[in-house]
Parts: structure tokens; sequence; C-alpha cells
């Protein structure tokens, strides 16, 4: 019988140890069958990682959909929450200040 795999670091040295295999390799142990879920870490324009309830500030001039009002830089936008699964790229959820609940893309915004 052939082991499967580390799901982790896919080593090929896994053994058994009761219900659980285990990686020499990395330490993870996890049971047959089980699989990896993949965390999303989403990260600013500087590369700093974002979680929810932080505060950034707005890196450049952003255009409001459907208005002609516009986010300038330094604007800053309190309690974010981060949105992993957005499929258009608006990763972030939070209430900008002057302008109201809105959604940001990660990379036009920086830590504060």
């Amino acid at each position: 019988m052939s082991l499967p795999n580390c799901p982790k670091c896919s080593s090929e040295y896994t053994y058994e140890d009761g219900d659980l295999l285990i990686c020499p390799e990395c330490s993870h142990e996890w049971k047959e069958g089980e699989t990896l879920e993949e965390v999303v870490q989403i990260k600013d324009a500087n590369g700093n990682l974002l979680a929810d309830g932080d505060t950034v500030t707005v890196i450049k001039d952003l255009k409001i959909k459907g208005s002609s009002s516009v986010i300038k830089v330094g604007t800053k936008a309190k309690s974010i929450r981060l949105l992993p699964d957005a499929t258009d790229g608006h990763d972030i959820d939070c209430k900008v200040d002057g302008f109201g609940a809105m959604k940001l893309k990660s990379e036009y915004v920086k830590k504060a």
C-alpha cells in the first residue's frame, strides 16, 4: 500500500501513526482523505499583511463609479473587512471617511 504525499510540502516520506498520516519533513499531520485548505492572505500595496479591523490609507486618487466624486490620496478607511473570495478584485469592504460604505482593491491602499 502506497501512502499519499504530504499536502503541505509534497514530501513522499509520509508515515502512519494510528489513524493519522504524518510528514517527517514539515511535521504536518492529517487524516487520509482530508484536504489542506488554502488560506488567502491579502496584502496592501507595500506587501504588509492586512487583517479585519485594520485602518488603511488610500495611496492613489480613486474615481467613484457612477459619480463625479474622487477619493483623494491619504483618505482613511477604518475597520476594514477582508473579502478573500471576491471575484472582481475588490477585496476590502470598508467605510471611507466622507463617502460611506464601499469596496476597495488592496493594491490601492496601505496599512495605516
